[in-house]
């Protein structure tokens, strides 16, 4: 048990550690060094951090997250409407918009569909994708969502559901290796996935 000078310290270390991927070690090292820093430039960090949590909205188109009521993408005359590009979370639309490949707009569900985790289909937000089908305006929607066991029981589940639509359904090219994460995959991959992508009825005539 790790005993510290400060019970001030201790509890900076505490909410630190309980970020994604920062053990105690880390949070010690962030603490110690905010520590160092002026009170003006830890304020700022402190002020933004409550501000983003606070004030940020969520599309009401998409659900990415945006400072207005409709995100800068969706709001965008010169994006294609008509074509939606359904993914998992805000990282993926960050991860695609990377590759400068993409000129449609998108539909964040919020999560996959994972049983093990109590996750089912209720929790995203498939209904607003169904809802935005139903104006008729849409004529594609690209699944990219991850190349896992989840990912693709949730491309199967949305491709039932949506079936009844006259509209193209896709999926990304397969050039993303199995169980990879969108996020984690490098610009170049990714924009040739969304390029070459390909009709979801033939991944399923392969299985």
């Amino acid at each position: 048990m790790q005993t510290y000078p400060s019970k001030l310290l201790e509890l900076a270390v505490n909410e630190l550690a309980k970020l994604p991927g920062i053990g105690r070690k880390t949070a010690m090292r962030m603490a110690l060094h905010l520590l160092k820093k002026s009170i003006v430039e830890v304020e700022a960090l402190g002020t933004a951090v409550i501000k983003m949590r606070n004030e940020i909205n969520y599309c009401k188109n998409c659900r990415n997250i945006s400072d207005q009521e409709l995100c800068a993408i969706c709001a965008n005359p010169k994006r294609d409407q008509t074509l939606i590009c359904v993914v998992e979370d805000i990282r993926d639309v960050i991860a695609v918009e990377n590759t400068s490949q993409y000129n449609g707009v998108y539909h964040v569900l919020g999560g996959i569909i994972s049983p093990m985790n109590g996750i089912g289909p209720h929790d995203l937000h498939i209904d607003a994708l169904i809802d935005r089908l139903s104006s008729g305006a849409v004529s594609e929607v690209i699944f990219a969502l991850p190349t896992t066991i989840e990912g693709d029981t949730t491309n199967f589940y949305l491709f039932r559901k949506l079936s009844d639509f006259n509209i193209t359904m896709t999926t990304i090219a397969r050039g993303i290796s199995i169980g990879d994460e969108l996020e984690h995959t490098d610009e170049v991959t990714l924009g040739r996935s969304i390029l070459n992508r390909t009709p979801y009825e033939s991944i399923l005539k392969r299985k």
